[in-house]
């Protein structure tokens, strides 16, 4: 016989289903979040025209009191090739019209001990990427990001650039004698993303972006990607472009796209072409809530970024209205934003007749009239009106405008009272956009802030990116426990820098209340790498350790910390009382300090914390109550007959250690509420590296037999000396080498093993496999093992 439906087990089947459904949305809901997710920009370096290679000096020249400053000159001295071109007349075949531009100040110096490069190759680097390494570093500093180069932290690259011209100078009427193994990877596009990672010791994707002039907002729309996809948790974003050789500043001066002048008239009745720039700028990103979650500083958000190409236009280089209100509204899609509340654009604005129209057309097709009703419209500007077309990097020049806009809330005037009238072919009474004429408070509250920026490559792709203030919530006033002791580390690599460095931070210590204090240190140990010449000083306000660093190093650094013992007394209360201050004066250390076993156990867990390795000793003392470590021959206190005094004992003793050169890992260490904020930035200790670009007349081939000069008895003594001079010589190692530094803090790498095989083949007229030159040897031993090799390969007795 049949029977009914068993009404439990469907209304199981049922609830069942309905769960499984509402996990389903959610977990839809979590891939859409997180493919819409907002990035925060938590640190900038740029190198633009006019002397600006900080955040303070670019707003310094945005908001200048003189409405007409610009940062635009005539051609350096040393750019020979592009003054041997130079003719004031149109259109003379061979030829530029132009002499002036956006030029940097100095692009030859570069800091090459720091990042580990020879002079050898950094003579043979494109500057490009020099400048780009110093900023690139300078980036992760501001955002409280320190790249140790053993950590591998999963950080992106991505950096766009459009020319390499410096390698063009190693060749002259067809002589190839001055190219090198480093020219490829000085001059190529590919080891630009590369050479980052590569010194810095990064783990994520590394791109290099040539789209023409969009590369750098291309490439930060490519970092956002990966961040939003994982393939990284921070990222590098940005561009390079110099203006080195003449080949590219005569054809676009042929096909009359330059501005006689030299200067982008954007949005005006005389636009004439496009002013050339050069610049160097990088942003250092992260996802939002990661920002948010590890107290790094949150300069703006970018809300959401698109990309695409013209397709097929009225010509390869004319832009498309079409194609840019489409890239546009996929921007705005991708950020979650209406058209209506954006309230700023930085424009392309190159400052042509043909270009400008067909901007603004779109611009207002999508945000202005075609937004529908708006408050106000949409103020325009374009920061090539002031300091040229950057080309690969116009993005970034742009972006890092809008960054300190949106943090000030202030618009910067847009054209100068001097400019005289807008361009009368775009019909400006009939759309709601505008060029304010003058600085003014950005339209609405702090969190209505947003901006857009565009970039359109000569290619045909085109960029647009949606960047938005990011309202600090006002901070509760930190909570730092009176005569709280202020650990503060600095560290270099070259005892001038730590000077300079040092000098830089007292001025920054000026003034600064208990909670600067406490954050300023807590950037200093947690937001930075620590080299070997180093500086620790203990202060329980700013004027205490302003002076300490103003008396210089102290003298009780702890040598040598590998092995460090820890005793402790049998008065349990008074540890656990010790114990108590640690976690008052310094939460990070709260997991250690807890209750969880002895007293004795959890001091070892808080050194272990702080990097730390101990080894405790047995038993307990009980002629000292307190705590101490014992390292490298000395005794430092950690706890003494006042639980009070333990915060100020550990900090000194970590002093010392730090001083000695321990390993230190003191990110636990800040005070309650400190967090990443503003801090001075390594001062490189730059040389000048630079390749004329006159060269030699080339050398007739002449056919050279090789003598070789071995003279006997040949002994591993001579072998050694010889291997010494020359891998000094190779590398161009001027002052000679530190036998202590590992091989690749000198710069040596495969080139380098390479070309010294040939040097010792032909001192010696032998054939040897290339030699084994391991870059984490110290050069000392490096040197012993190049002789065992050679002695071996020649069968000279060692």
């Amino acid at each position: 016989m049949a029977t009914g439906p068993d009404t439990a087990a469907l209304r199981q089947v049922i609830q069942d289903q309905l769960k499984l459904s509402r996990r389903l949305k959610d977990r839809v809901a979590e891939l859409e979040a997180r493919t819409h997710a907002p990035v925060a920009v938590v640190g900038t370096a740029m190198r633009l025209p006019g002397g600006i290679d900080t955040p303070e000096a670019y707003r310094t020249f945005l908001y200048a009191p003189d409405p007409d400053t610009r940062a635009l000159g005539p051609i350096p001295e040393d750019r020979t090739g592009l003054r041997s071109v130079y003719h004031p007349e149109r259109g003379k075949e061979g030829h530029s019209y132009v002499d002036r531009a956006g030029f940097l100040d100095d692009i030859a110096s570069f800091d090459a001990a720091f990042f580990g490069i020879s002079q050898r190759e950094a003579e043979t680097m494109d500057p490009q990427q020099r400048m780009l390494l110093e900023v690139a570093w300078e980036a992760l500093e501001r955002g409280g990001i320190a790249a140790r180069r053993q950590d591998r932290l999963p950080i992106g690259v991505f950096v766009g650039v459009m020319a390499s011209e410096y390698g063009r100078r190693f060749v002259h009427d067809g002589d190839y004698s001055r190219i090198d193994p480093y020219h490829s990877t000085g001059s190529g596009h590919c080891f630009v993303a590369g050479r980052i990672s590569y010194a810095l010791g990064l783990s994520g994707p590394a791109t290099s972006v040539d789209t023409a002039c969009s590369s750098s907002l291309v490439a930060i729309h490519q970092a956002v990607r990966a961040l939003r996809g994982g393939e990284c948790d921070y990222a590098l974003a940005g561009g390079a472009n110099l203006i080195l050789g003449p080949d590219l500043m005569v054809s676009l001066c042929q096909g009359e796209a330059l501005s006689p002048g030299g200067r982008s008239r954007s949005f005006l009745a005389d636009a004439d072409g496009y002013g050339r720039g050069e610049g160097v700028g990088m942003v250092a990103l992260m996802r939002l809530d990661d920002a948010l979650a590890q107290g790094h500083p949150v300069l703006a958000v970018v809300r959401g970024s698109a990309v695409n190409h013209d397709g097929a236009s009225s010509g390869f280089t004319v832009p498309s209205g079409p194609a840019q209100q489409e890239v546009i509204r996929a921007a705005l899609a991708d950020a979650r934003v209406a058209p209506g509340s954006v309230g700023y654009v930085e424009a392309h604005g190159t400052g042509t007749a043909l270009g400008d129209p067909i901007e603004v057309g779109a611009l207002d097709a999508v945000l202005g009239t075609g937004a529908g009703e708006r408050q106000a419209p949409v103020a325009l500007g374009s920061v090539k009106a002031r300091i040229g077309h950057l080309e690969a990097a116009a993005g970034i020049a742009g972006v890092l405008k809008l960054v300190l806009m949106l943090g000030d809330g202030t618009v910067p005037a847009g054209a100068q009272p001097g400019d005289g009238r807008l361009n009368p072919l775009i019909p400006w009474d009939r759309i709601a956009l505008t060029v304010p004429r003058e600085a003014g408070p950005w339209a609405g509250a702090p969190e209505e802030r947003t901006a857009g920026i565009s970039a359109f490559g000569l290619s045909g792709t085109n960029a647009h990116a949606v960047l938005s203030s990011y309202p600090q919530a006002p901070a509760a006033p930190a909570d730092v426990p009176a005569d709280h002791p202020e650990l503060l580390t600095l560290s270099a690599k070259d005892p001038r820098a730590l000077a300079e460095l040092s000098e830089r931070v007292q001025e920054a210590l000026t003034g600064l209340d208990a909670a600067g204090v406490a954050s300023l240190s807590h950037t200093l140990r947690a937001g930075r790498v620590h080299f070997g010449h180093r500086l620790a000083v203990v202060g329980t306000d700013a004027a205490a350790l302003a002076d300490a660093l103003a008396a210089g190093q102290p003298a009780d650094g702890v040598r040598s910390a590998d092995r460090v013992v820890l005793e402790t007394g049998a008065d349990t209360a008074l540890l656990d009382g010790a114990l108590t201050e640690l976690a008052r004066h310094f939460p990070g250390l709260g997991e250690a300090t807890g209750t969880e076993g002895t007293p004795a156990a959890r001091l070892r867990a808080v050194l272990t914390l702080l990097g730390v390795k101990t080894t405790l000793a047995p038993g307990g003392d009980t002629a000292a109550p307190g705590a101490r470590i014992t390292a490298g021959g000395q005794s430092l206190p950690l706890a003494g007959d006042a639980p009070e005094d333990a915060p100020r004992l550990l900090t000194e003793a970590l002093a010392a250690l730090y001083r000695g050169g321990a390993p230190l890992r003191l990110d636990r260490l800040g005070a309650p509420g400190a967090v990443f904020t503003d801090a001075p930035t390594y001062p490189f200790q730059r040389k000048r590296f630079w390749i004329e670009e006159t060269a030699p007349e080339p050398a007739h081939p002449v056919a050279v037999t090789v003598t070789p000069t071995r003279t006997a008895p040949l002994d591993r003594a001579e072998i050694g000396a010889y291997l010494t001079t020359e891998l000094a010589a190779v590398l161009k190692a001027d002052c000679g080498l530190d036998p202590d530094l590992p091989f690749s803090d000198v710069g040596g790498d495969s080139f380098t093993a390479m070309l010294l095989t040939k040097s010792v083949e032909q001192k010696y007229g032998v054939d040897l496999p290339t030699l084994d030159c391991p870059v984490e040897m110290p050069v000392a031993e490096l040197l012993a093992h190049l002789s065992d090799q050679v002695c071996d390969a020649m069968g000279v007795h060692k």
